[in-house]
């Protein structure tokens, strides 16, 4: 192999190696991101925005207690929106489910 032929098979492993780092670095700052969208959407549960509300529940989805169960409860009665209502309350009966 001459010395060209060495660079570039050189070249392109330093590029495979750059795009991969540059893979996992976006997925790790991916989910830096989600993570802190999902905090703030917990925290949206009574937005004044419907799609704050529906990320919030969204949220709640993965989490299991007494106290998401009591949260879901008064979010149900205070929530004003049929769809968002019906969400919440499916969401409600499948956690008092898992629960019991």
């Amino acid at each position: 192999m001459s010395g060209a032929d060495q660079r570039r098979v050189a070249g392109g492993a330093r590029a495979t190696a750059l795009f991969a780092v540059g893979v996992a670095g976006g997925i790790v700052a991916g989910m830096m991101m989600w993570g802190g969208a999902m905090g703030i959407s917990r925290r949206s549960l009574y937005s004044t925005s419907p799609l704050a509300r529906f990320a919030a529940l969204g949220a709640l989805v993965g989490r299991r207690g007494v106290d998401v169960a009591l949260v879901l409860r008064d979010y149900v009665r205070w929530e004003t929106r049929p769809g968002l209502r019906r969400r919440g309350e499916r969401m409600l009966r499948a956690l008092e489910r898992d629960l019991n």
